[in-house]
């Protein structure tokens, strides 16, 4: 039997603040997250940021949260009974979460128990980055570690122009009518500029501006250089010619230099400049969760409306929907 982890980053077990505390300090505390000395990691989470955000957080997982729990979680499970499904009984399938629940380490334990001889990993976020992927991939090899017999492993690094994956987000992006739109905007969760220059093993990494823009053998582990990848996969897809679209990045924390442009910046410039509609992809993300319900369909699309603009879409991610399953299944089989 093989066994399939399927691994989002994670969730609150609750949107309430003592629930969203606990996730904010596992995750944050994660050293390939906040790479800085343990001793200022330790007193940033726990005095500063964890304490400060989650009365804040939590109220946006009230407003995300529905009668089925979690979006991302509900999702999850939804997706690993629909793979378990079409795989059939000689795969065991699991949900995890990097950090919260469905933990890691009980999906792995689930998966032993059914005995199986092989354990494939796939992160539910199609581009690799060390905070994201990384995190999970040293998290199961920590987990594993501990077991007497190891079975083989294997990890999906990244997917970011995955034919079947792009398809998908295409057909959602048809759904829109995508002339009387004005810009389209492929915004992707950010990441230190520091944690991108120490990925990079060939001194190539933000050495002109255009350095992202192509994914060449040089800079194949770049993370901003993977999204601007599946972003030229589906604008090629929906025939959009370069400016008619940006690359941007949201959620920044801090003041160190982020992966720019900010997607905020970018849409109030836009606004200022005259865009009346624009339509958002989020494509490292596979499943809806509070960065892209909230954070790009509320909080940035009332931005814009207050800077001038008329209308803020946002392209629905894969979520559980069959066809994604379908596919994430075909890829595991073979």
């Amino acid at each position: 039997m093989t066994g399939i982890l399927l691994v989002n980053l994670g969730t609150p077990d609750a949107p309430t603040r003592p629930a969203v505390y606990r996730y904010l300090k596992q995750f944050l505390l994660d050293p390939r997250v906040i790479d800085i000395h343990p001793i200022a990691r330790n007193l940033l989470v726990r005095c500063i940021i964890a304490p400060f955000r989650s009365g804040k957080s939590a109220e946006a997982y009230r407003h995300l949260w529905t009668e089925n729990g979690s979006p991302l979680k509900y999702y999850g499970e939804n997706l690993a009974a629909q793979v378990q499904n079409l795989l059939g009984p000689e795969y065991a399938v699991e949900l995890a979460m990097r950090y919260q629940n469905p933990s890691i380490e009980s999906a792995v334990a689930k998966l032993m128990q059914a005995k199986v001889s092989k354990i494939k990993v796939f992160t539910l976020f199609p581009q690799y980055a060390s905070a994201t992927t990384g995190s999970v991939h040293e998290a199961v090899m920590r987990v594993l570690s501990r077991q007497q017999v190891i079975p083989a492993v294997e990890m999906v690094s990244a997917y970011p122009t995955w034919e079947p994956m792009i398809d998908l987000f295409v057909k959602n992006a048809m759904q829109f009518d995508l002339l009387s739109y004005d810009h389209f905007l492929f915004s992707y969760h950010g990441l230190p500029q520091r944690q991108l220059r120490k990925a990079d093993a060939f001194n190539h990494c933000l050495q002109k501006s255009d350095c992202c823009q192509t994914l060449t053998p040089t800079n194949r582990f770049c993370y901003s250089a993977q999204c601007y990848a599946t972003t030229q996969a589906i604008a090629g897809r929906l025939q959009l010619k370069p400016g008619q679209y940006t690359v941007c990045f949201q959620s920044r924390l801090g003041r160190d230099p982020w992966t720019q442009p900010y997607t905020v910046q970018v849409i109030e410039n836009l606004a200022k400049s005259g865009a009346k509609r624009l339509l958002v992809f989020c494509p490292a993300f596979t499943a809806d969760c509070l960065e892209t319900t909230i954070e790009i369909g509320e909080e940035y699309r009332e931005d814009f409306l207050k800077w001038g603009g008329e209308r803020l879409d946002l392209v629905e991610s894969l979520n559980d929907k069959p066809a994604w399953a379908a596919a994430v299944a075909d890829y595991l089989r073979n």
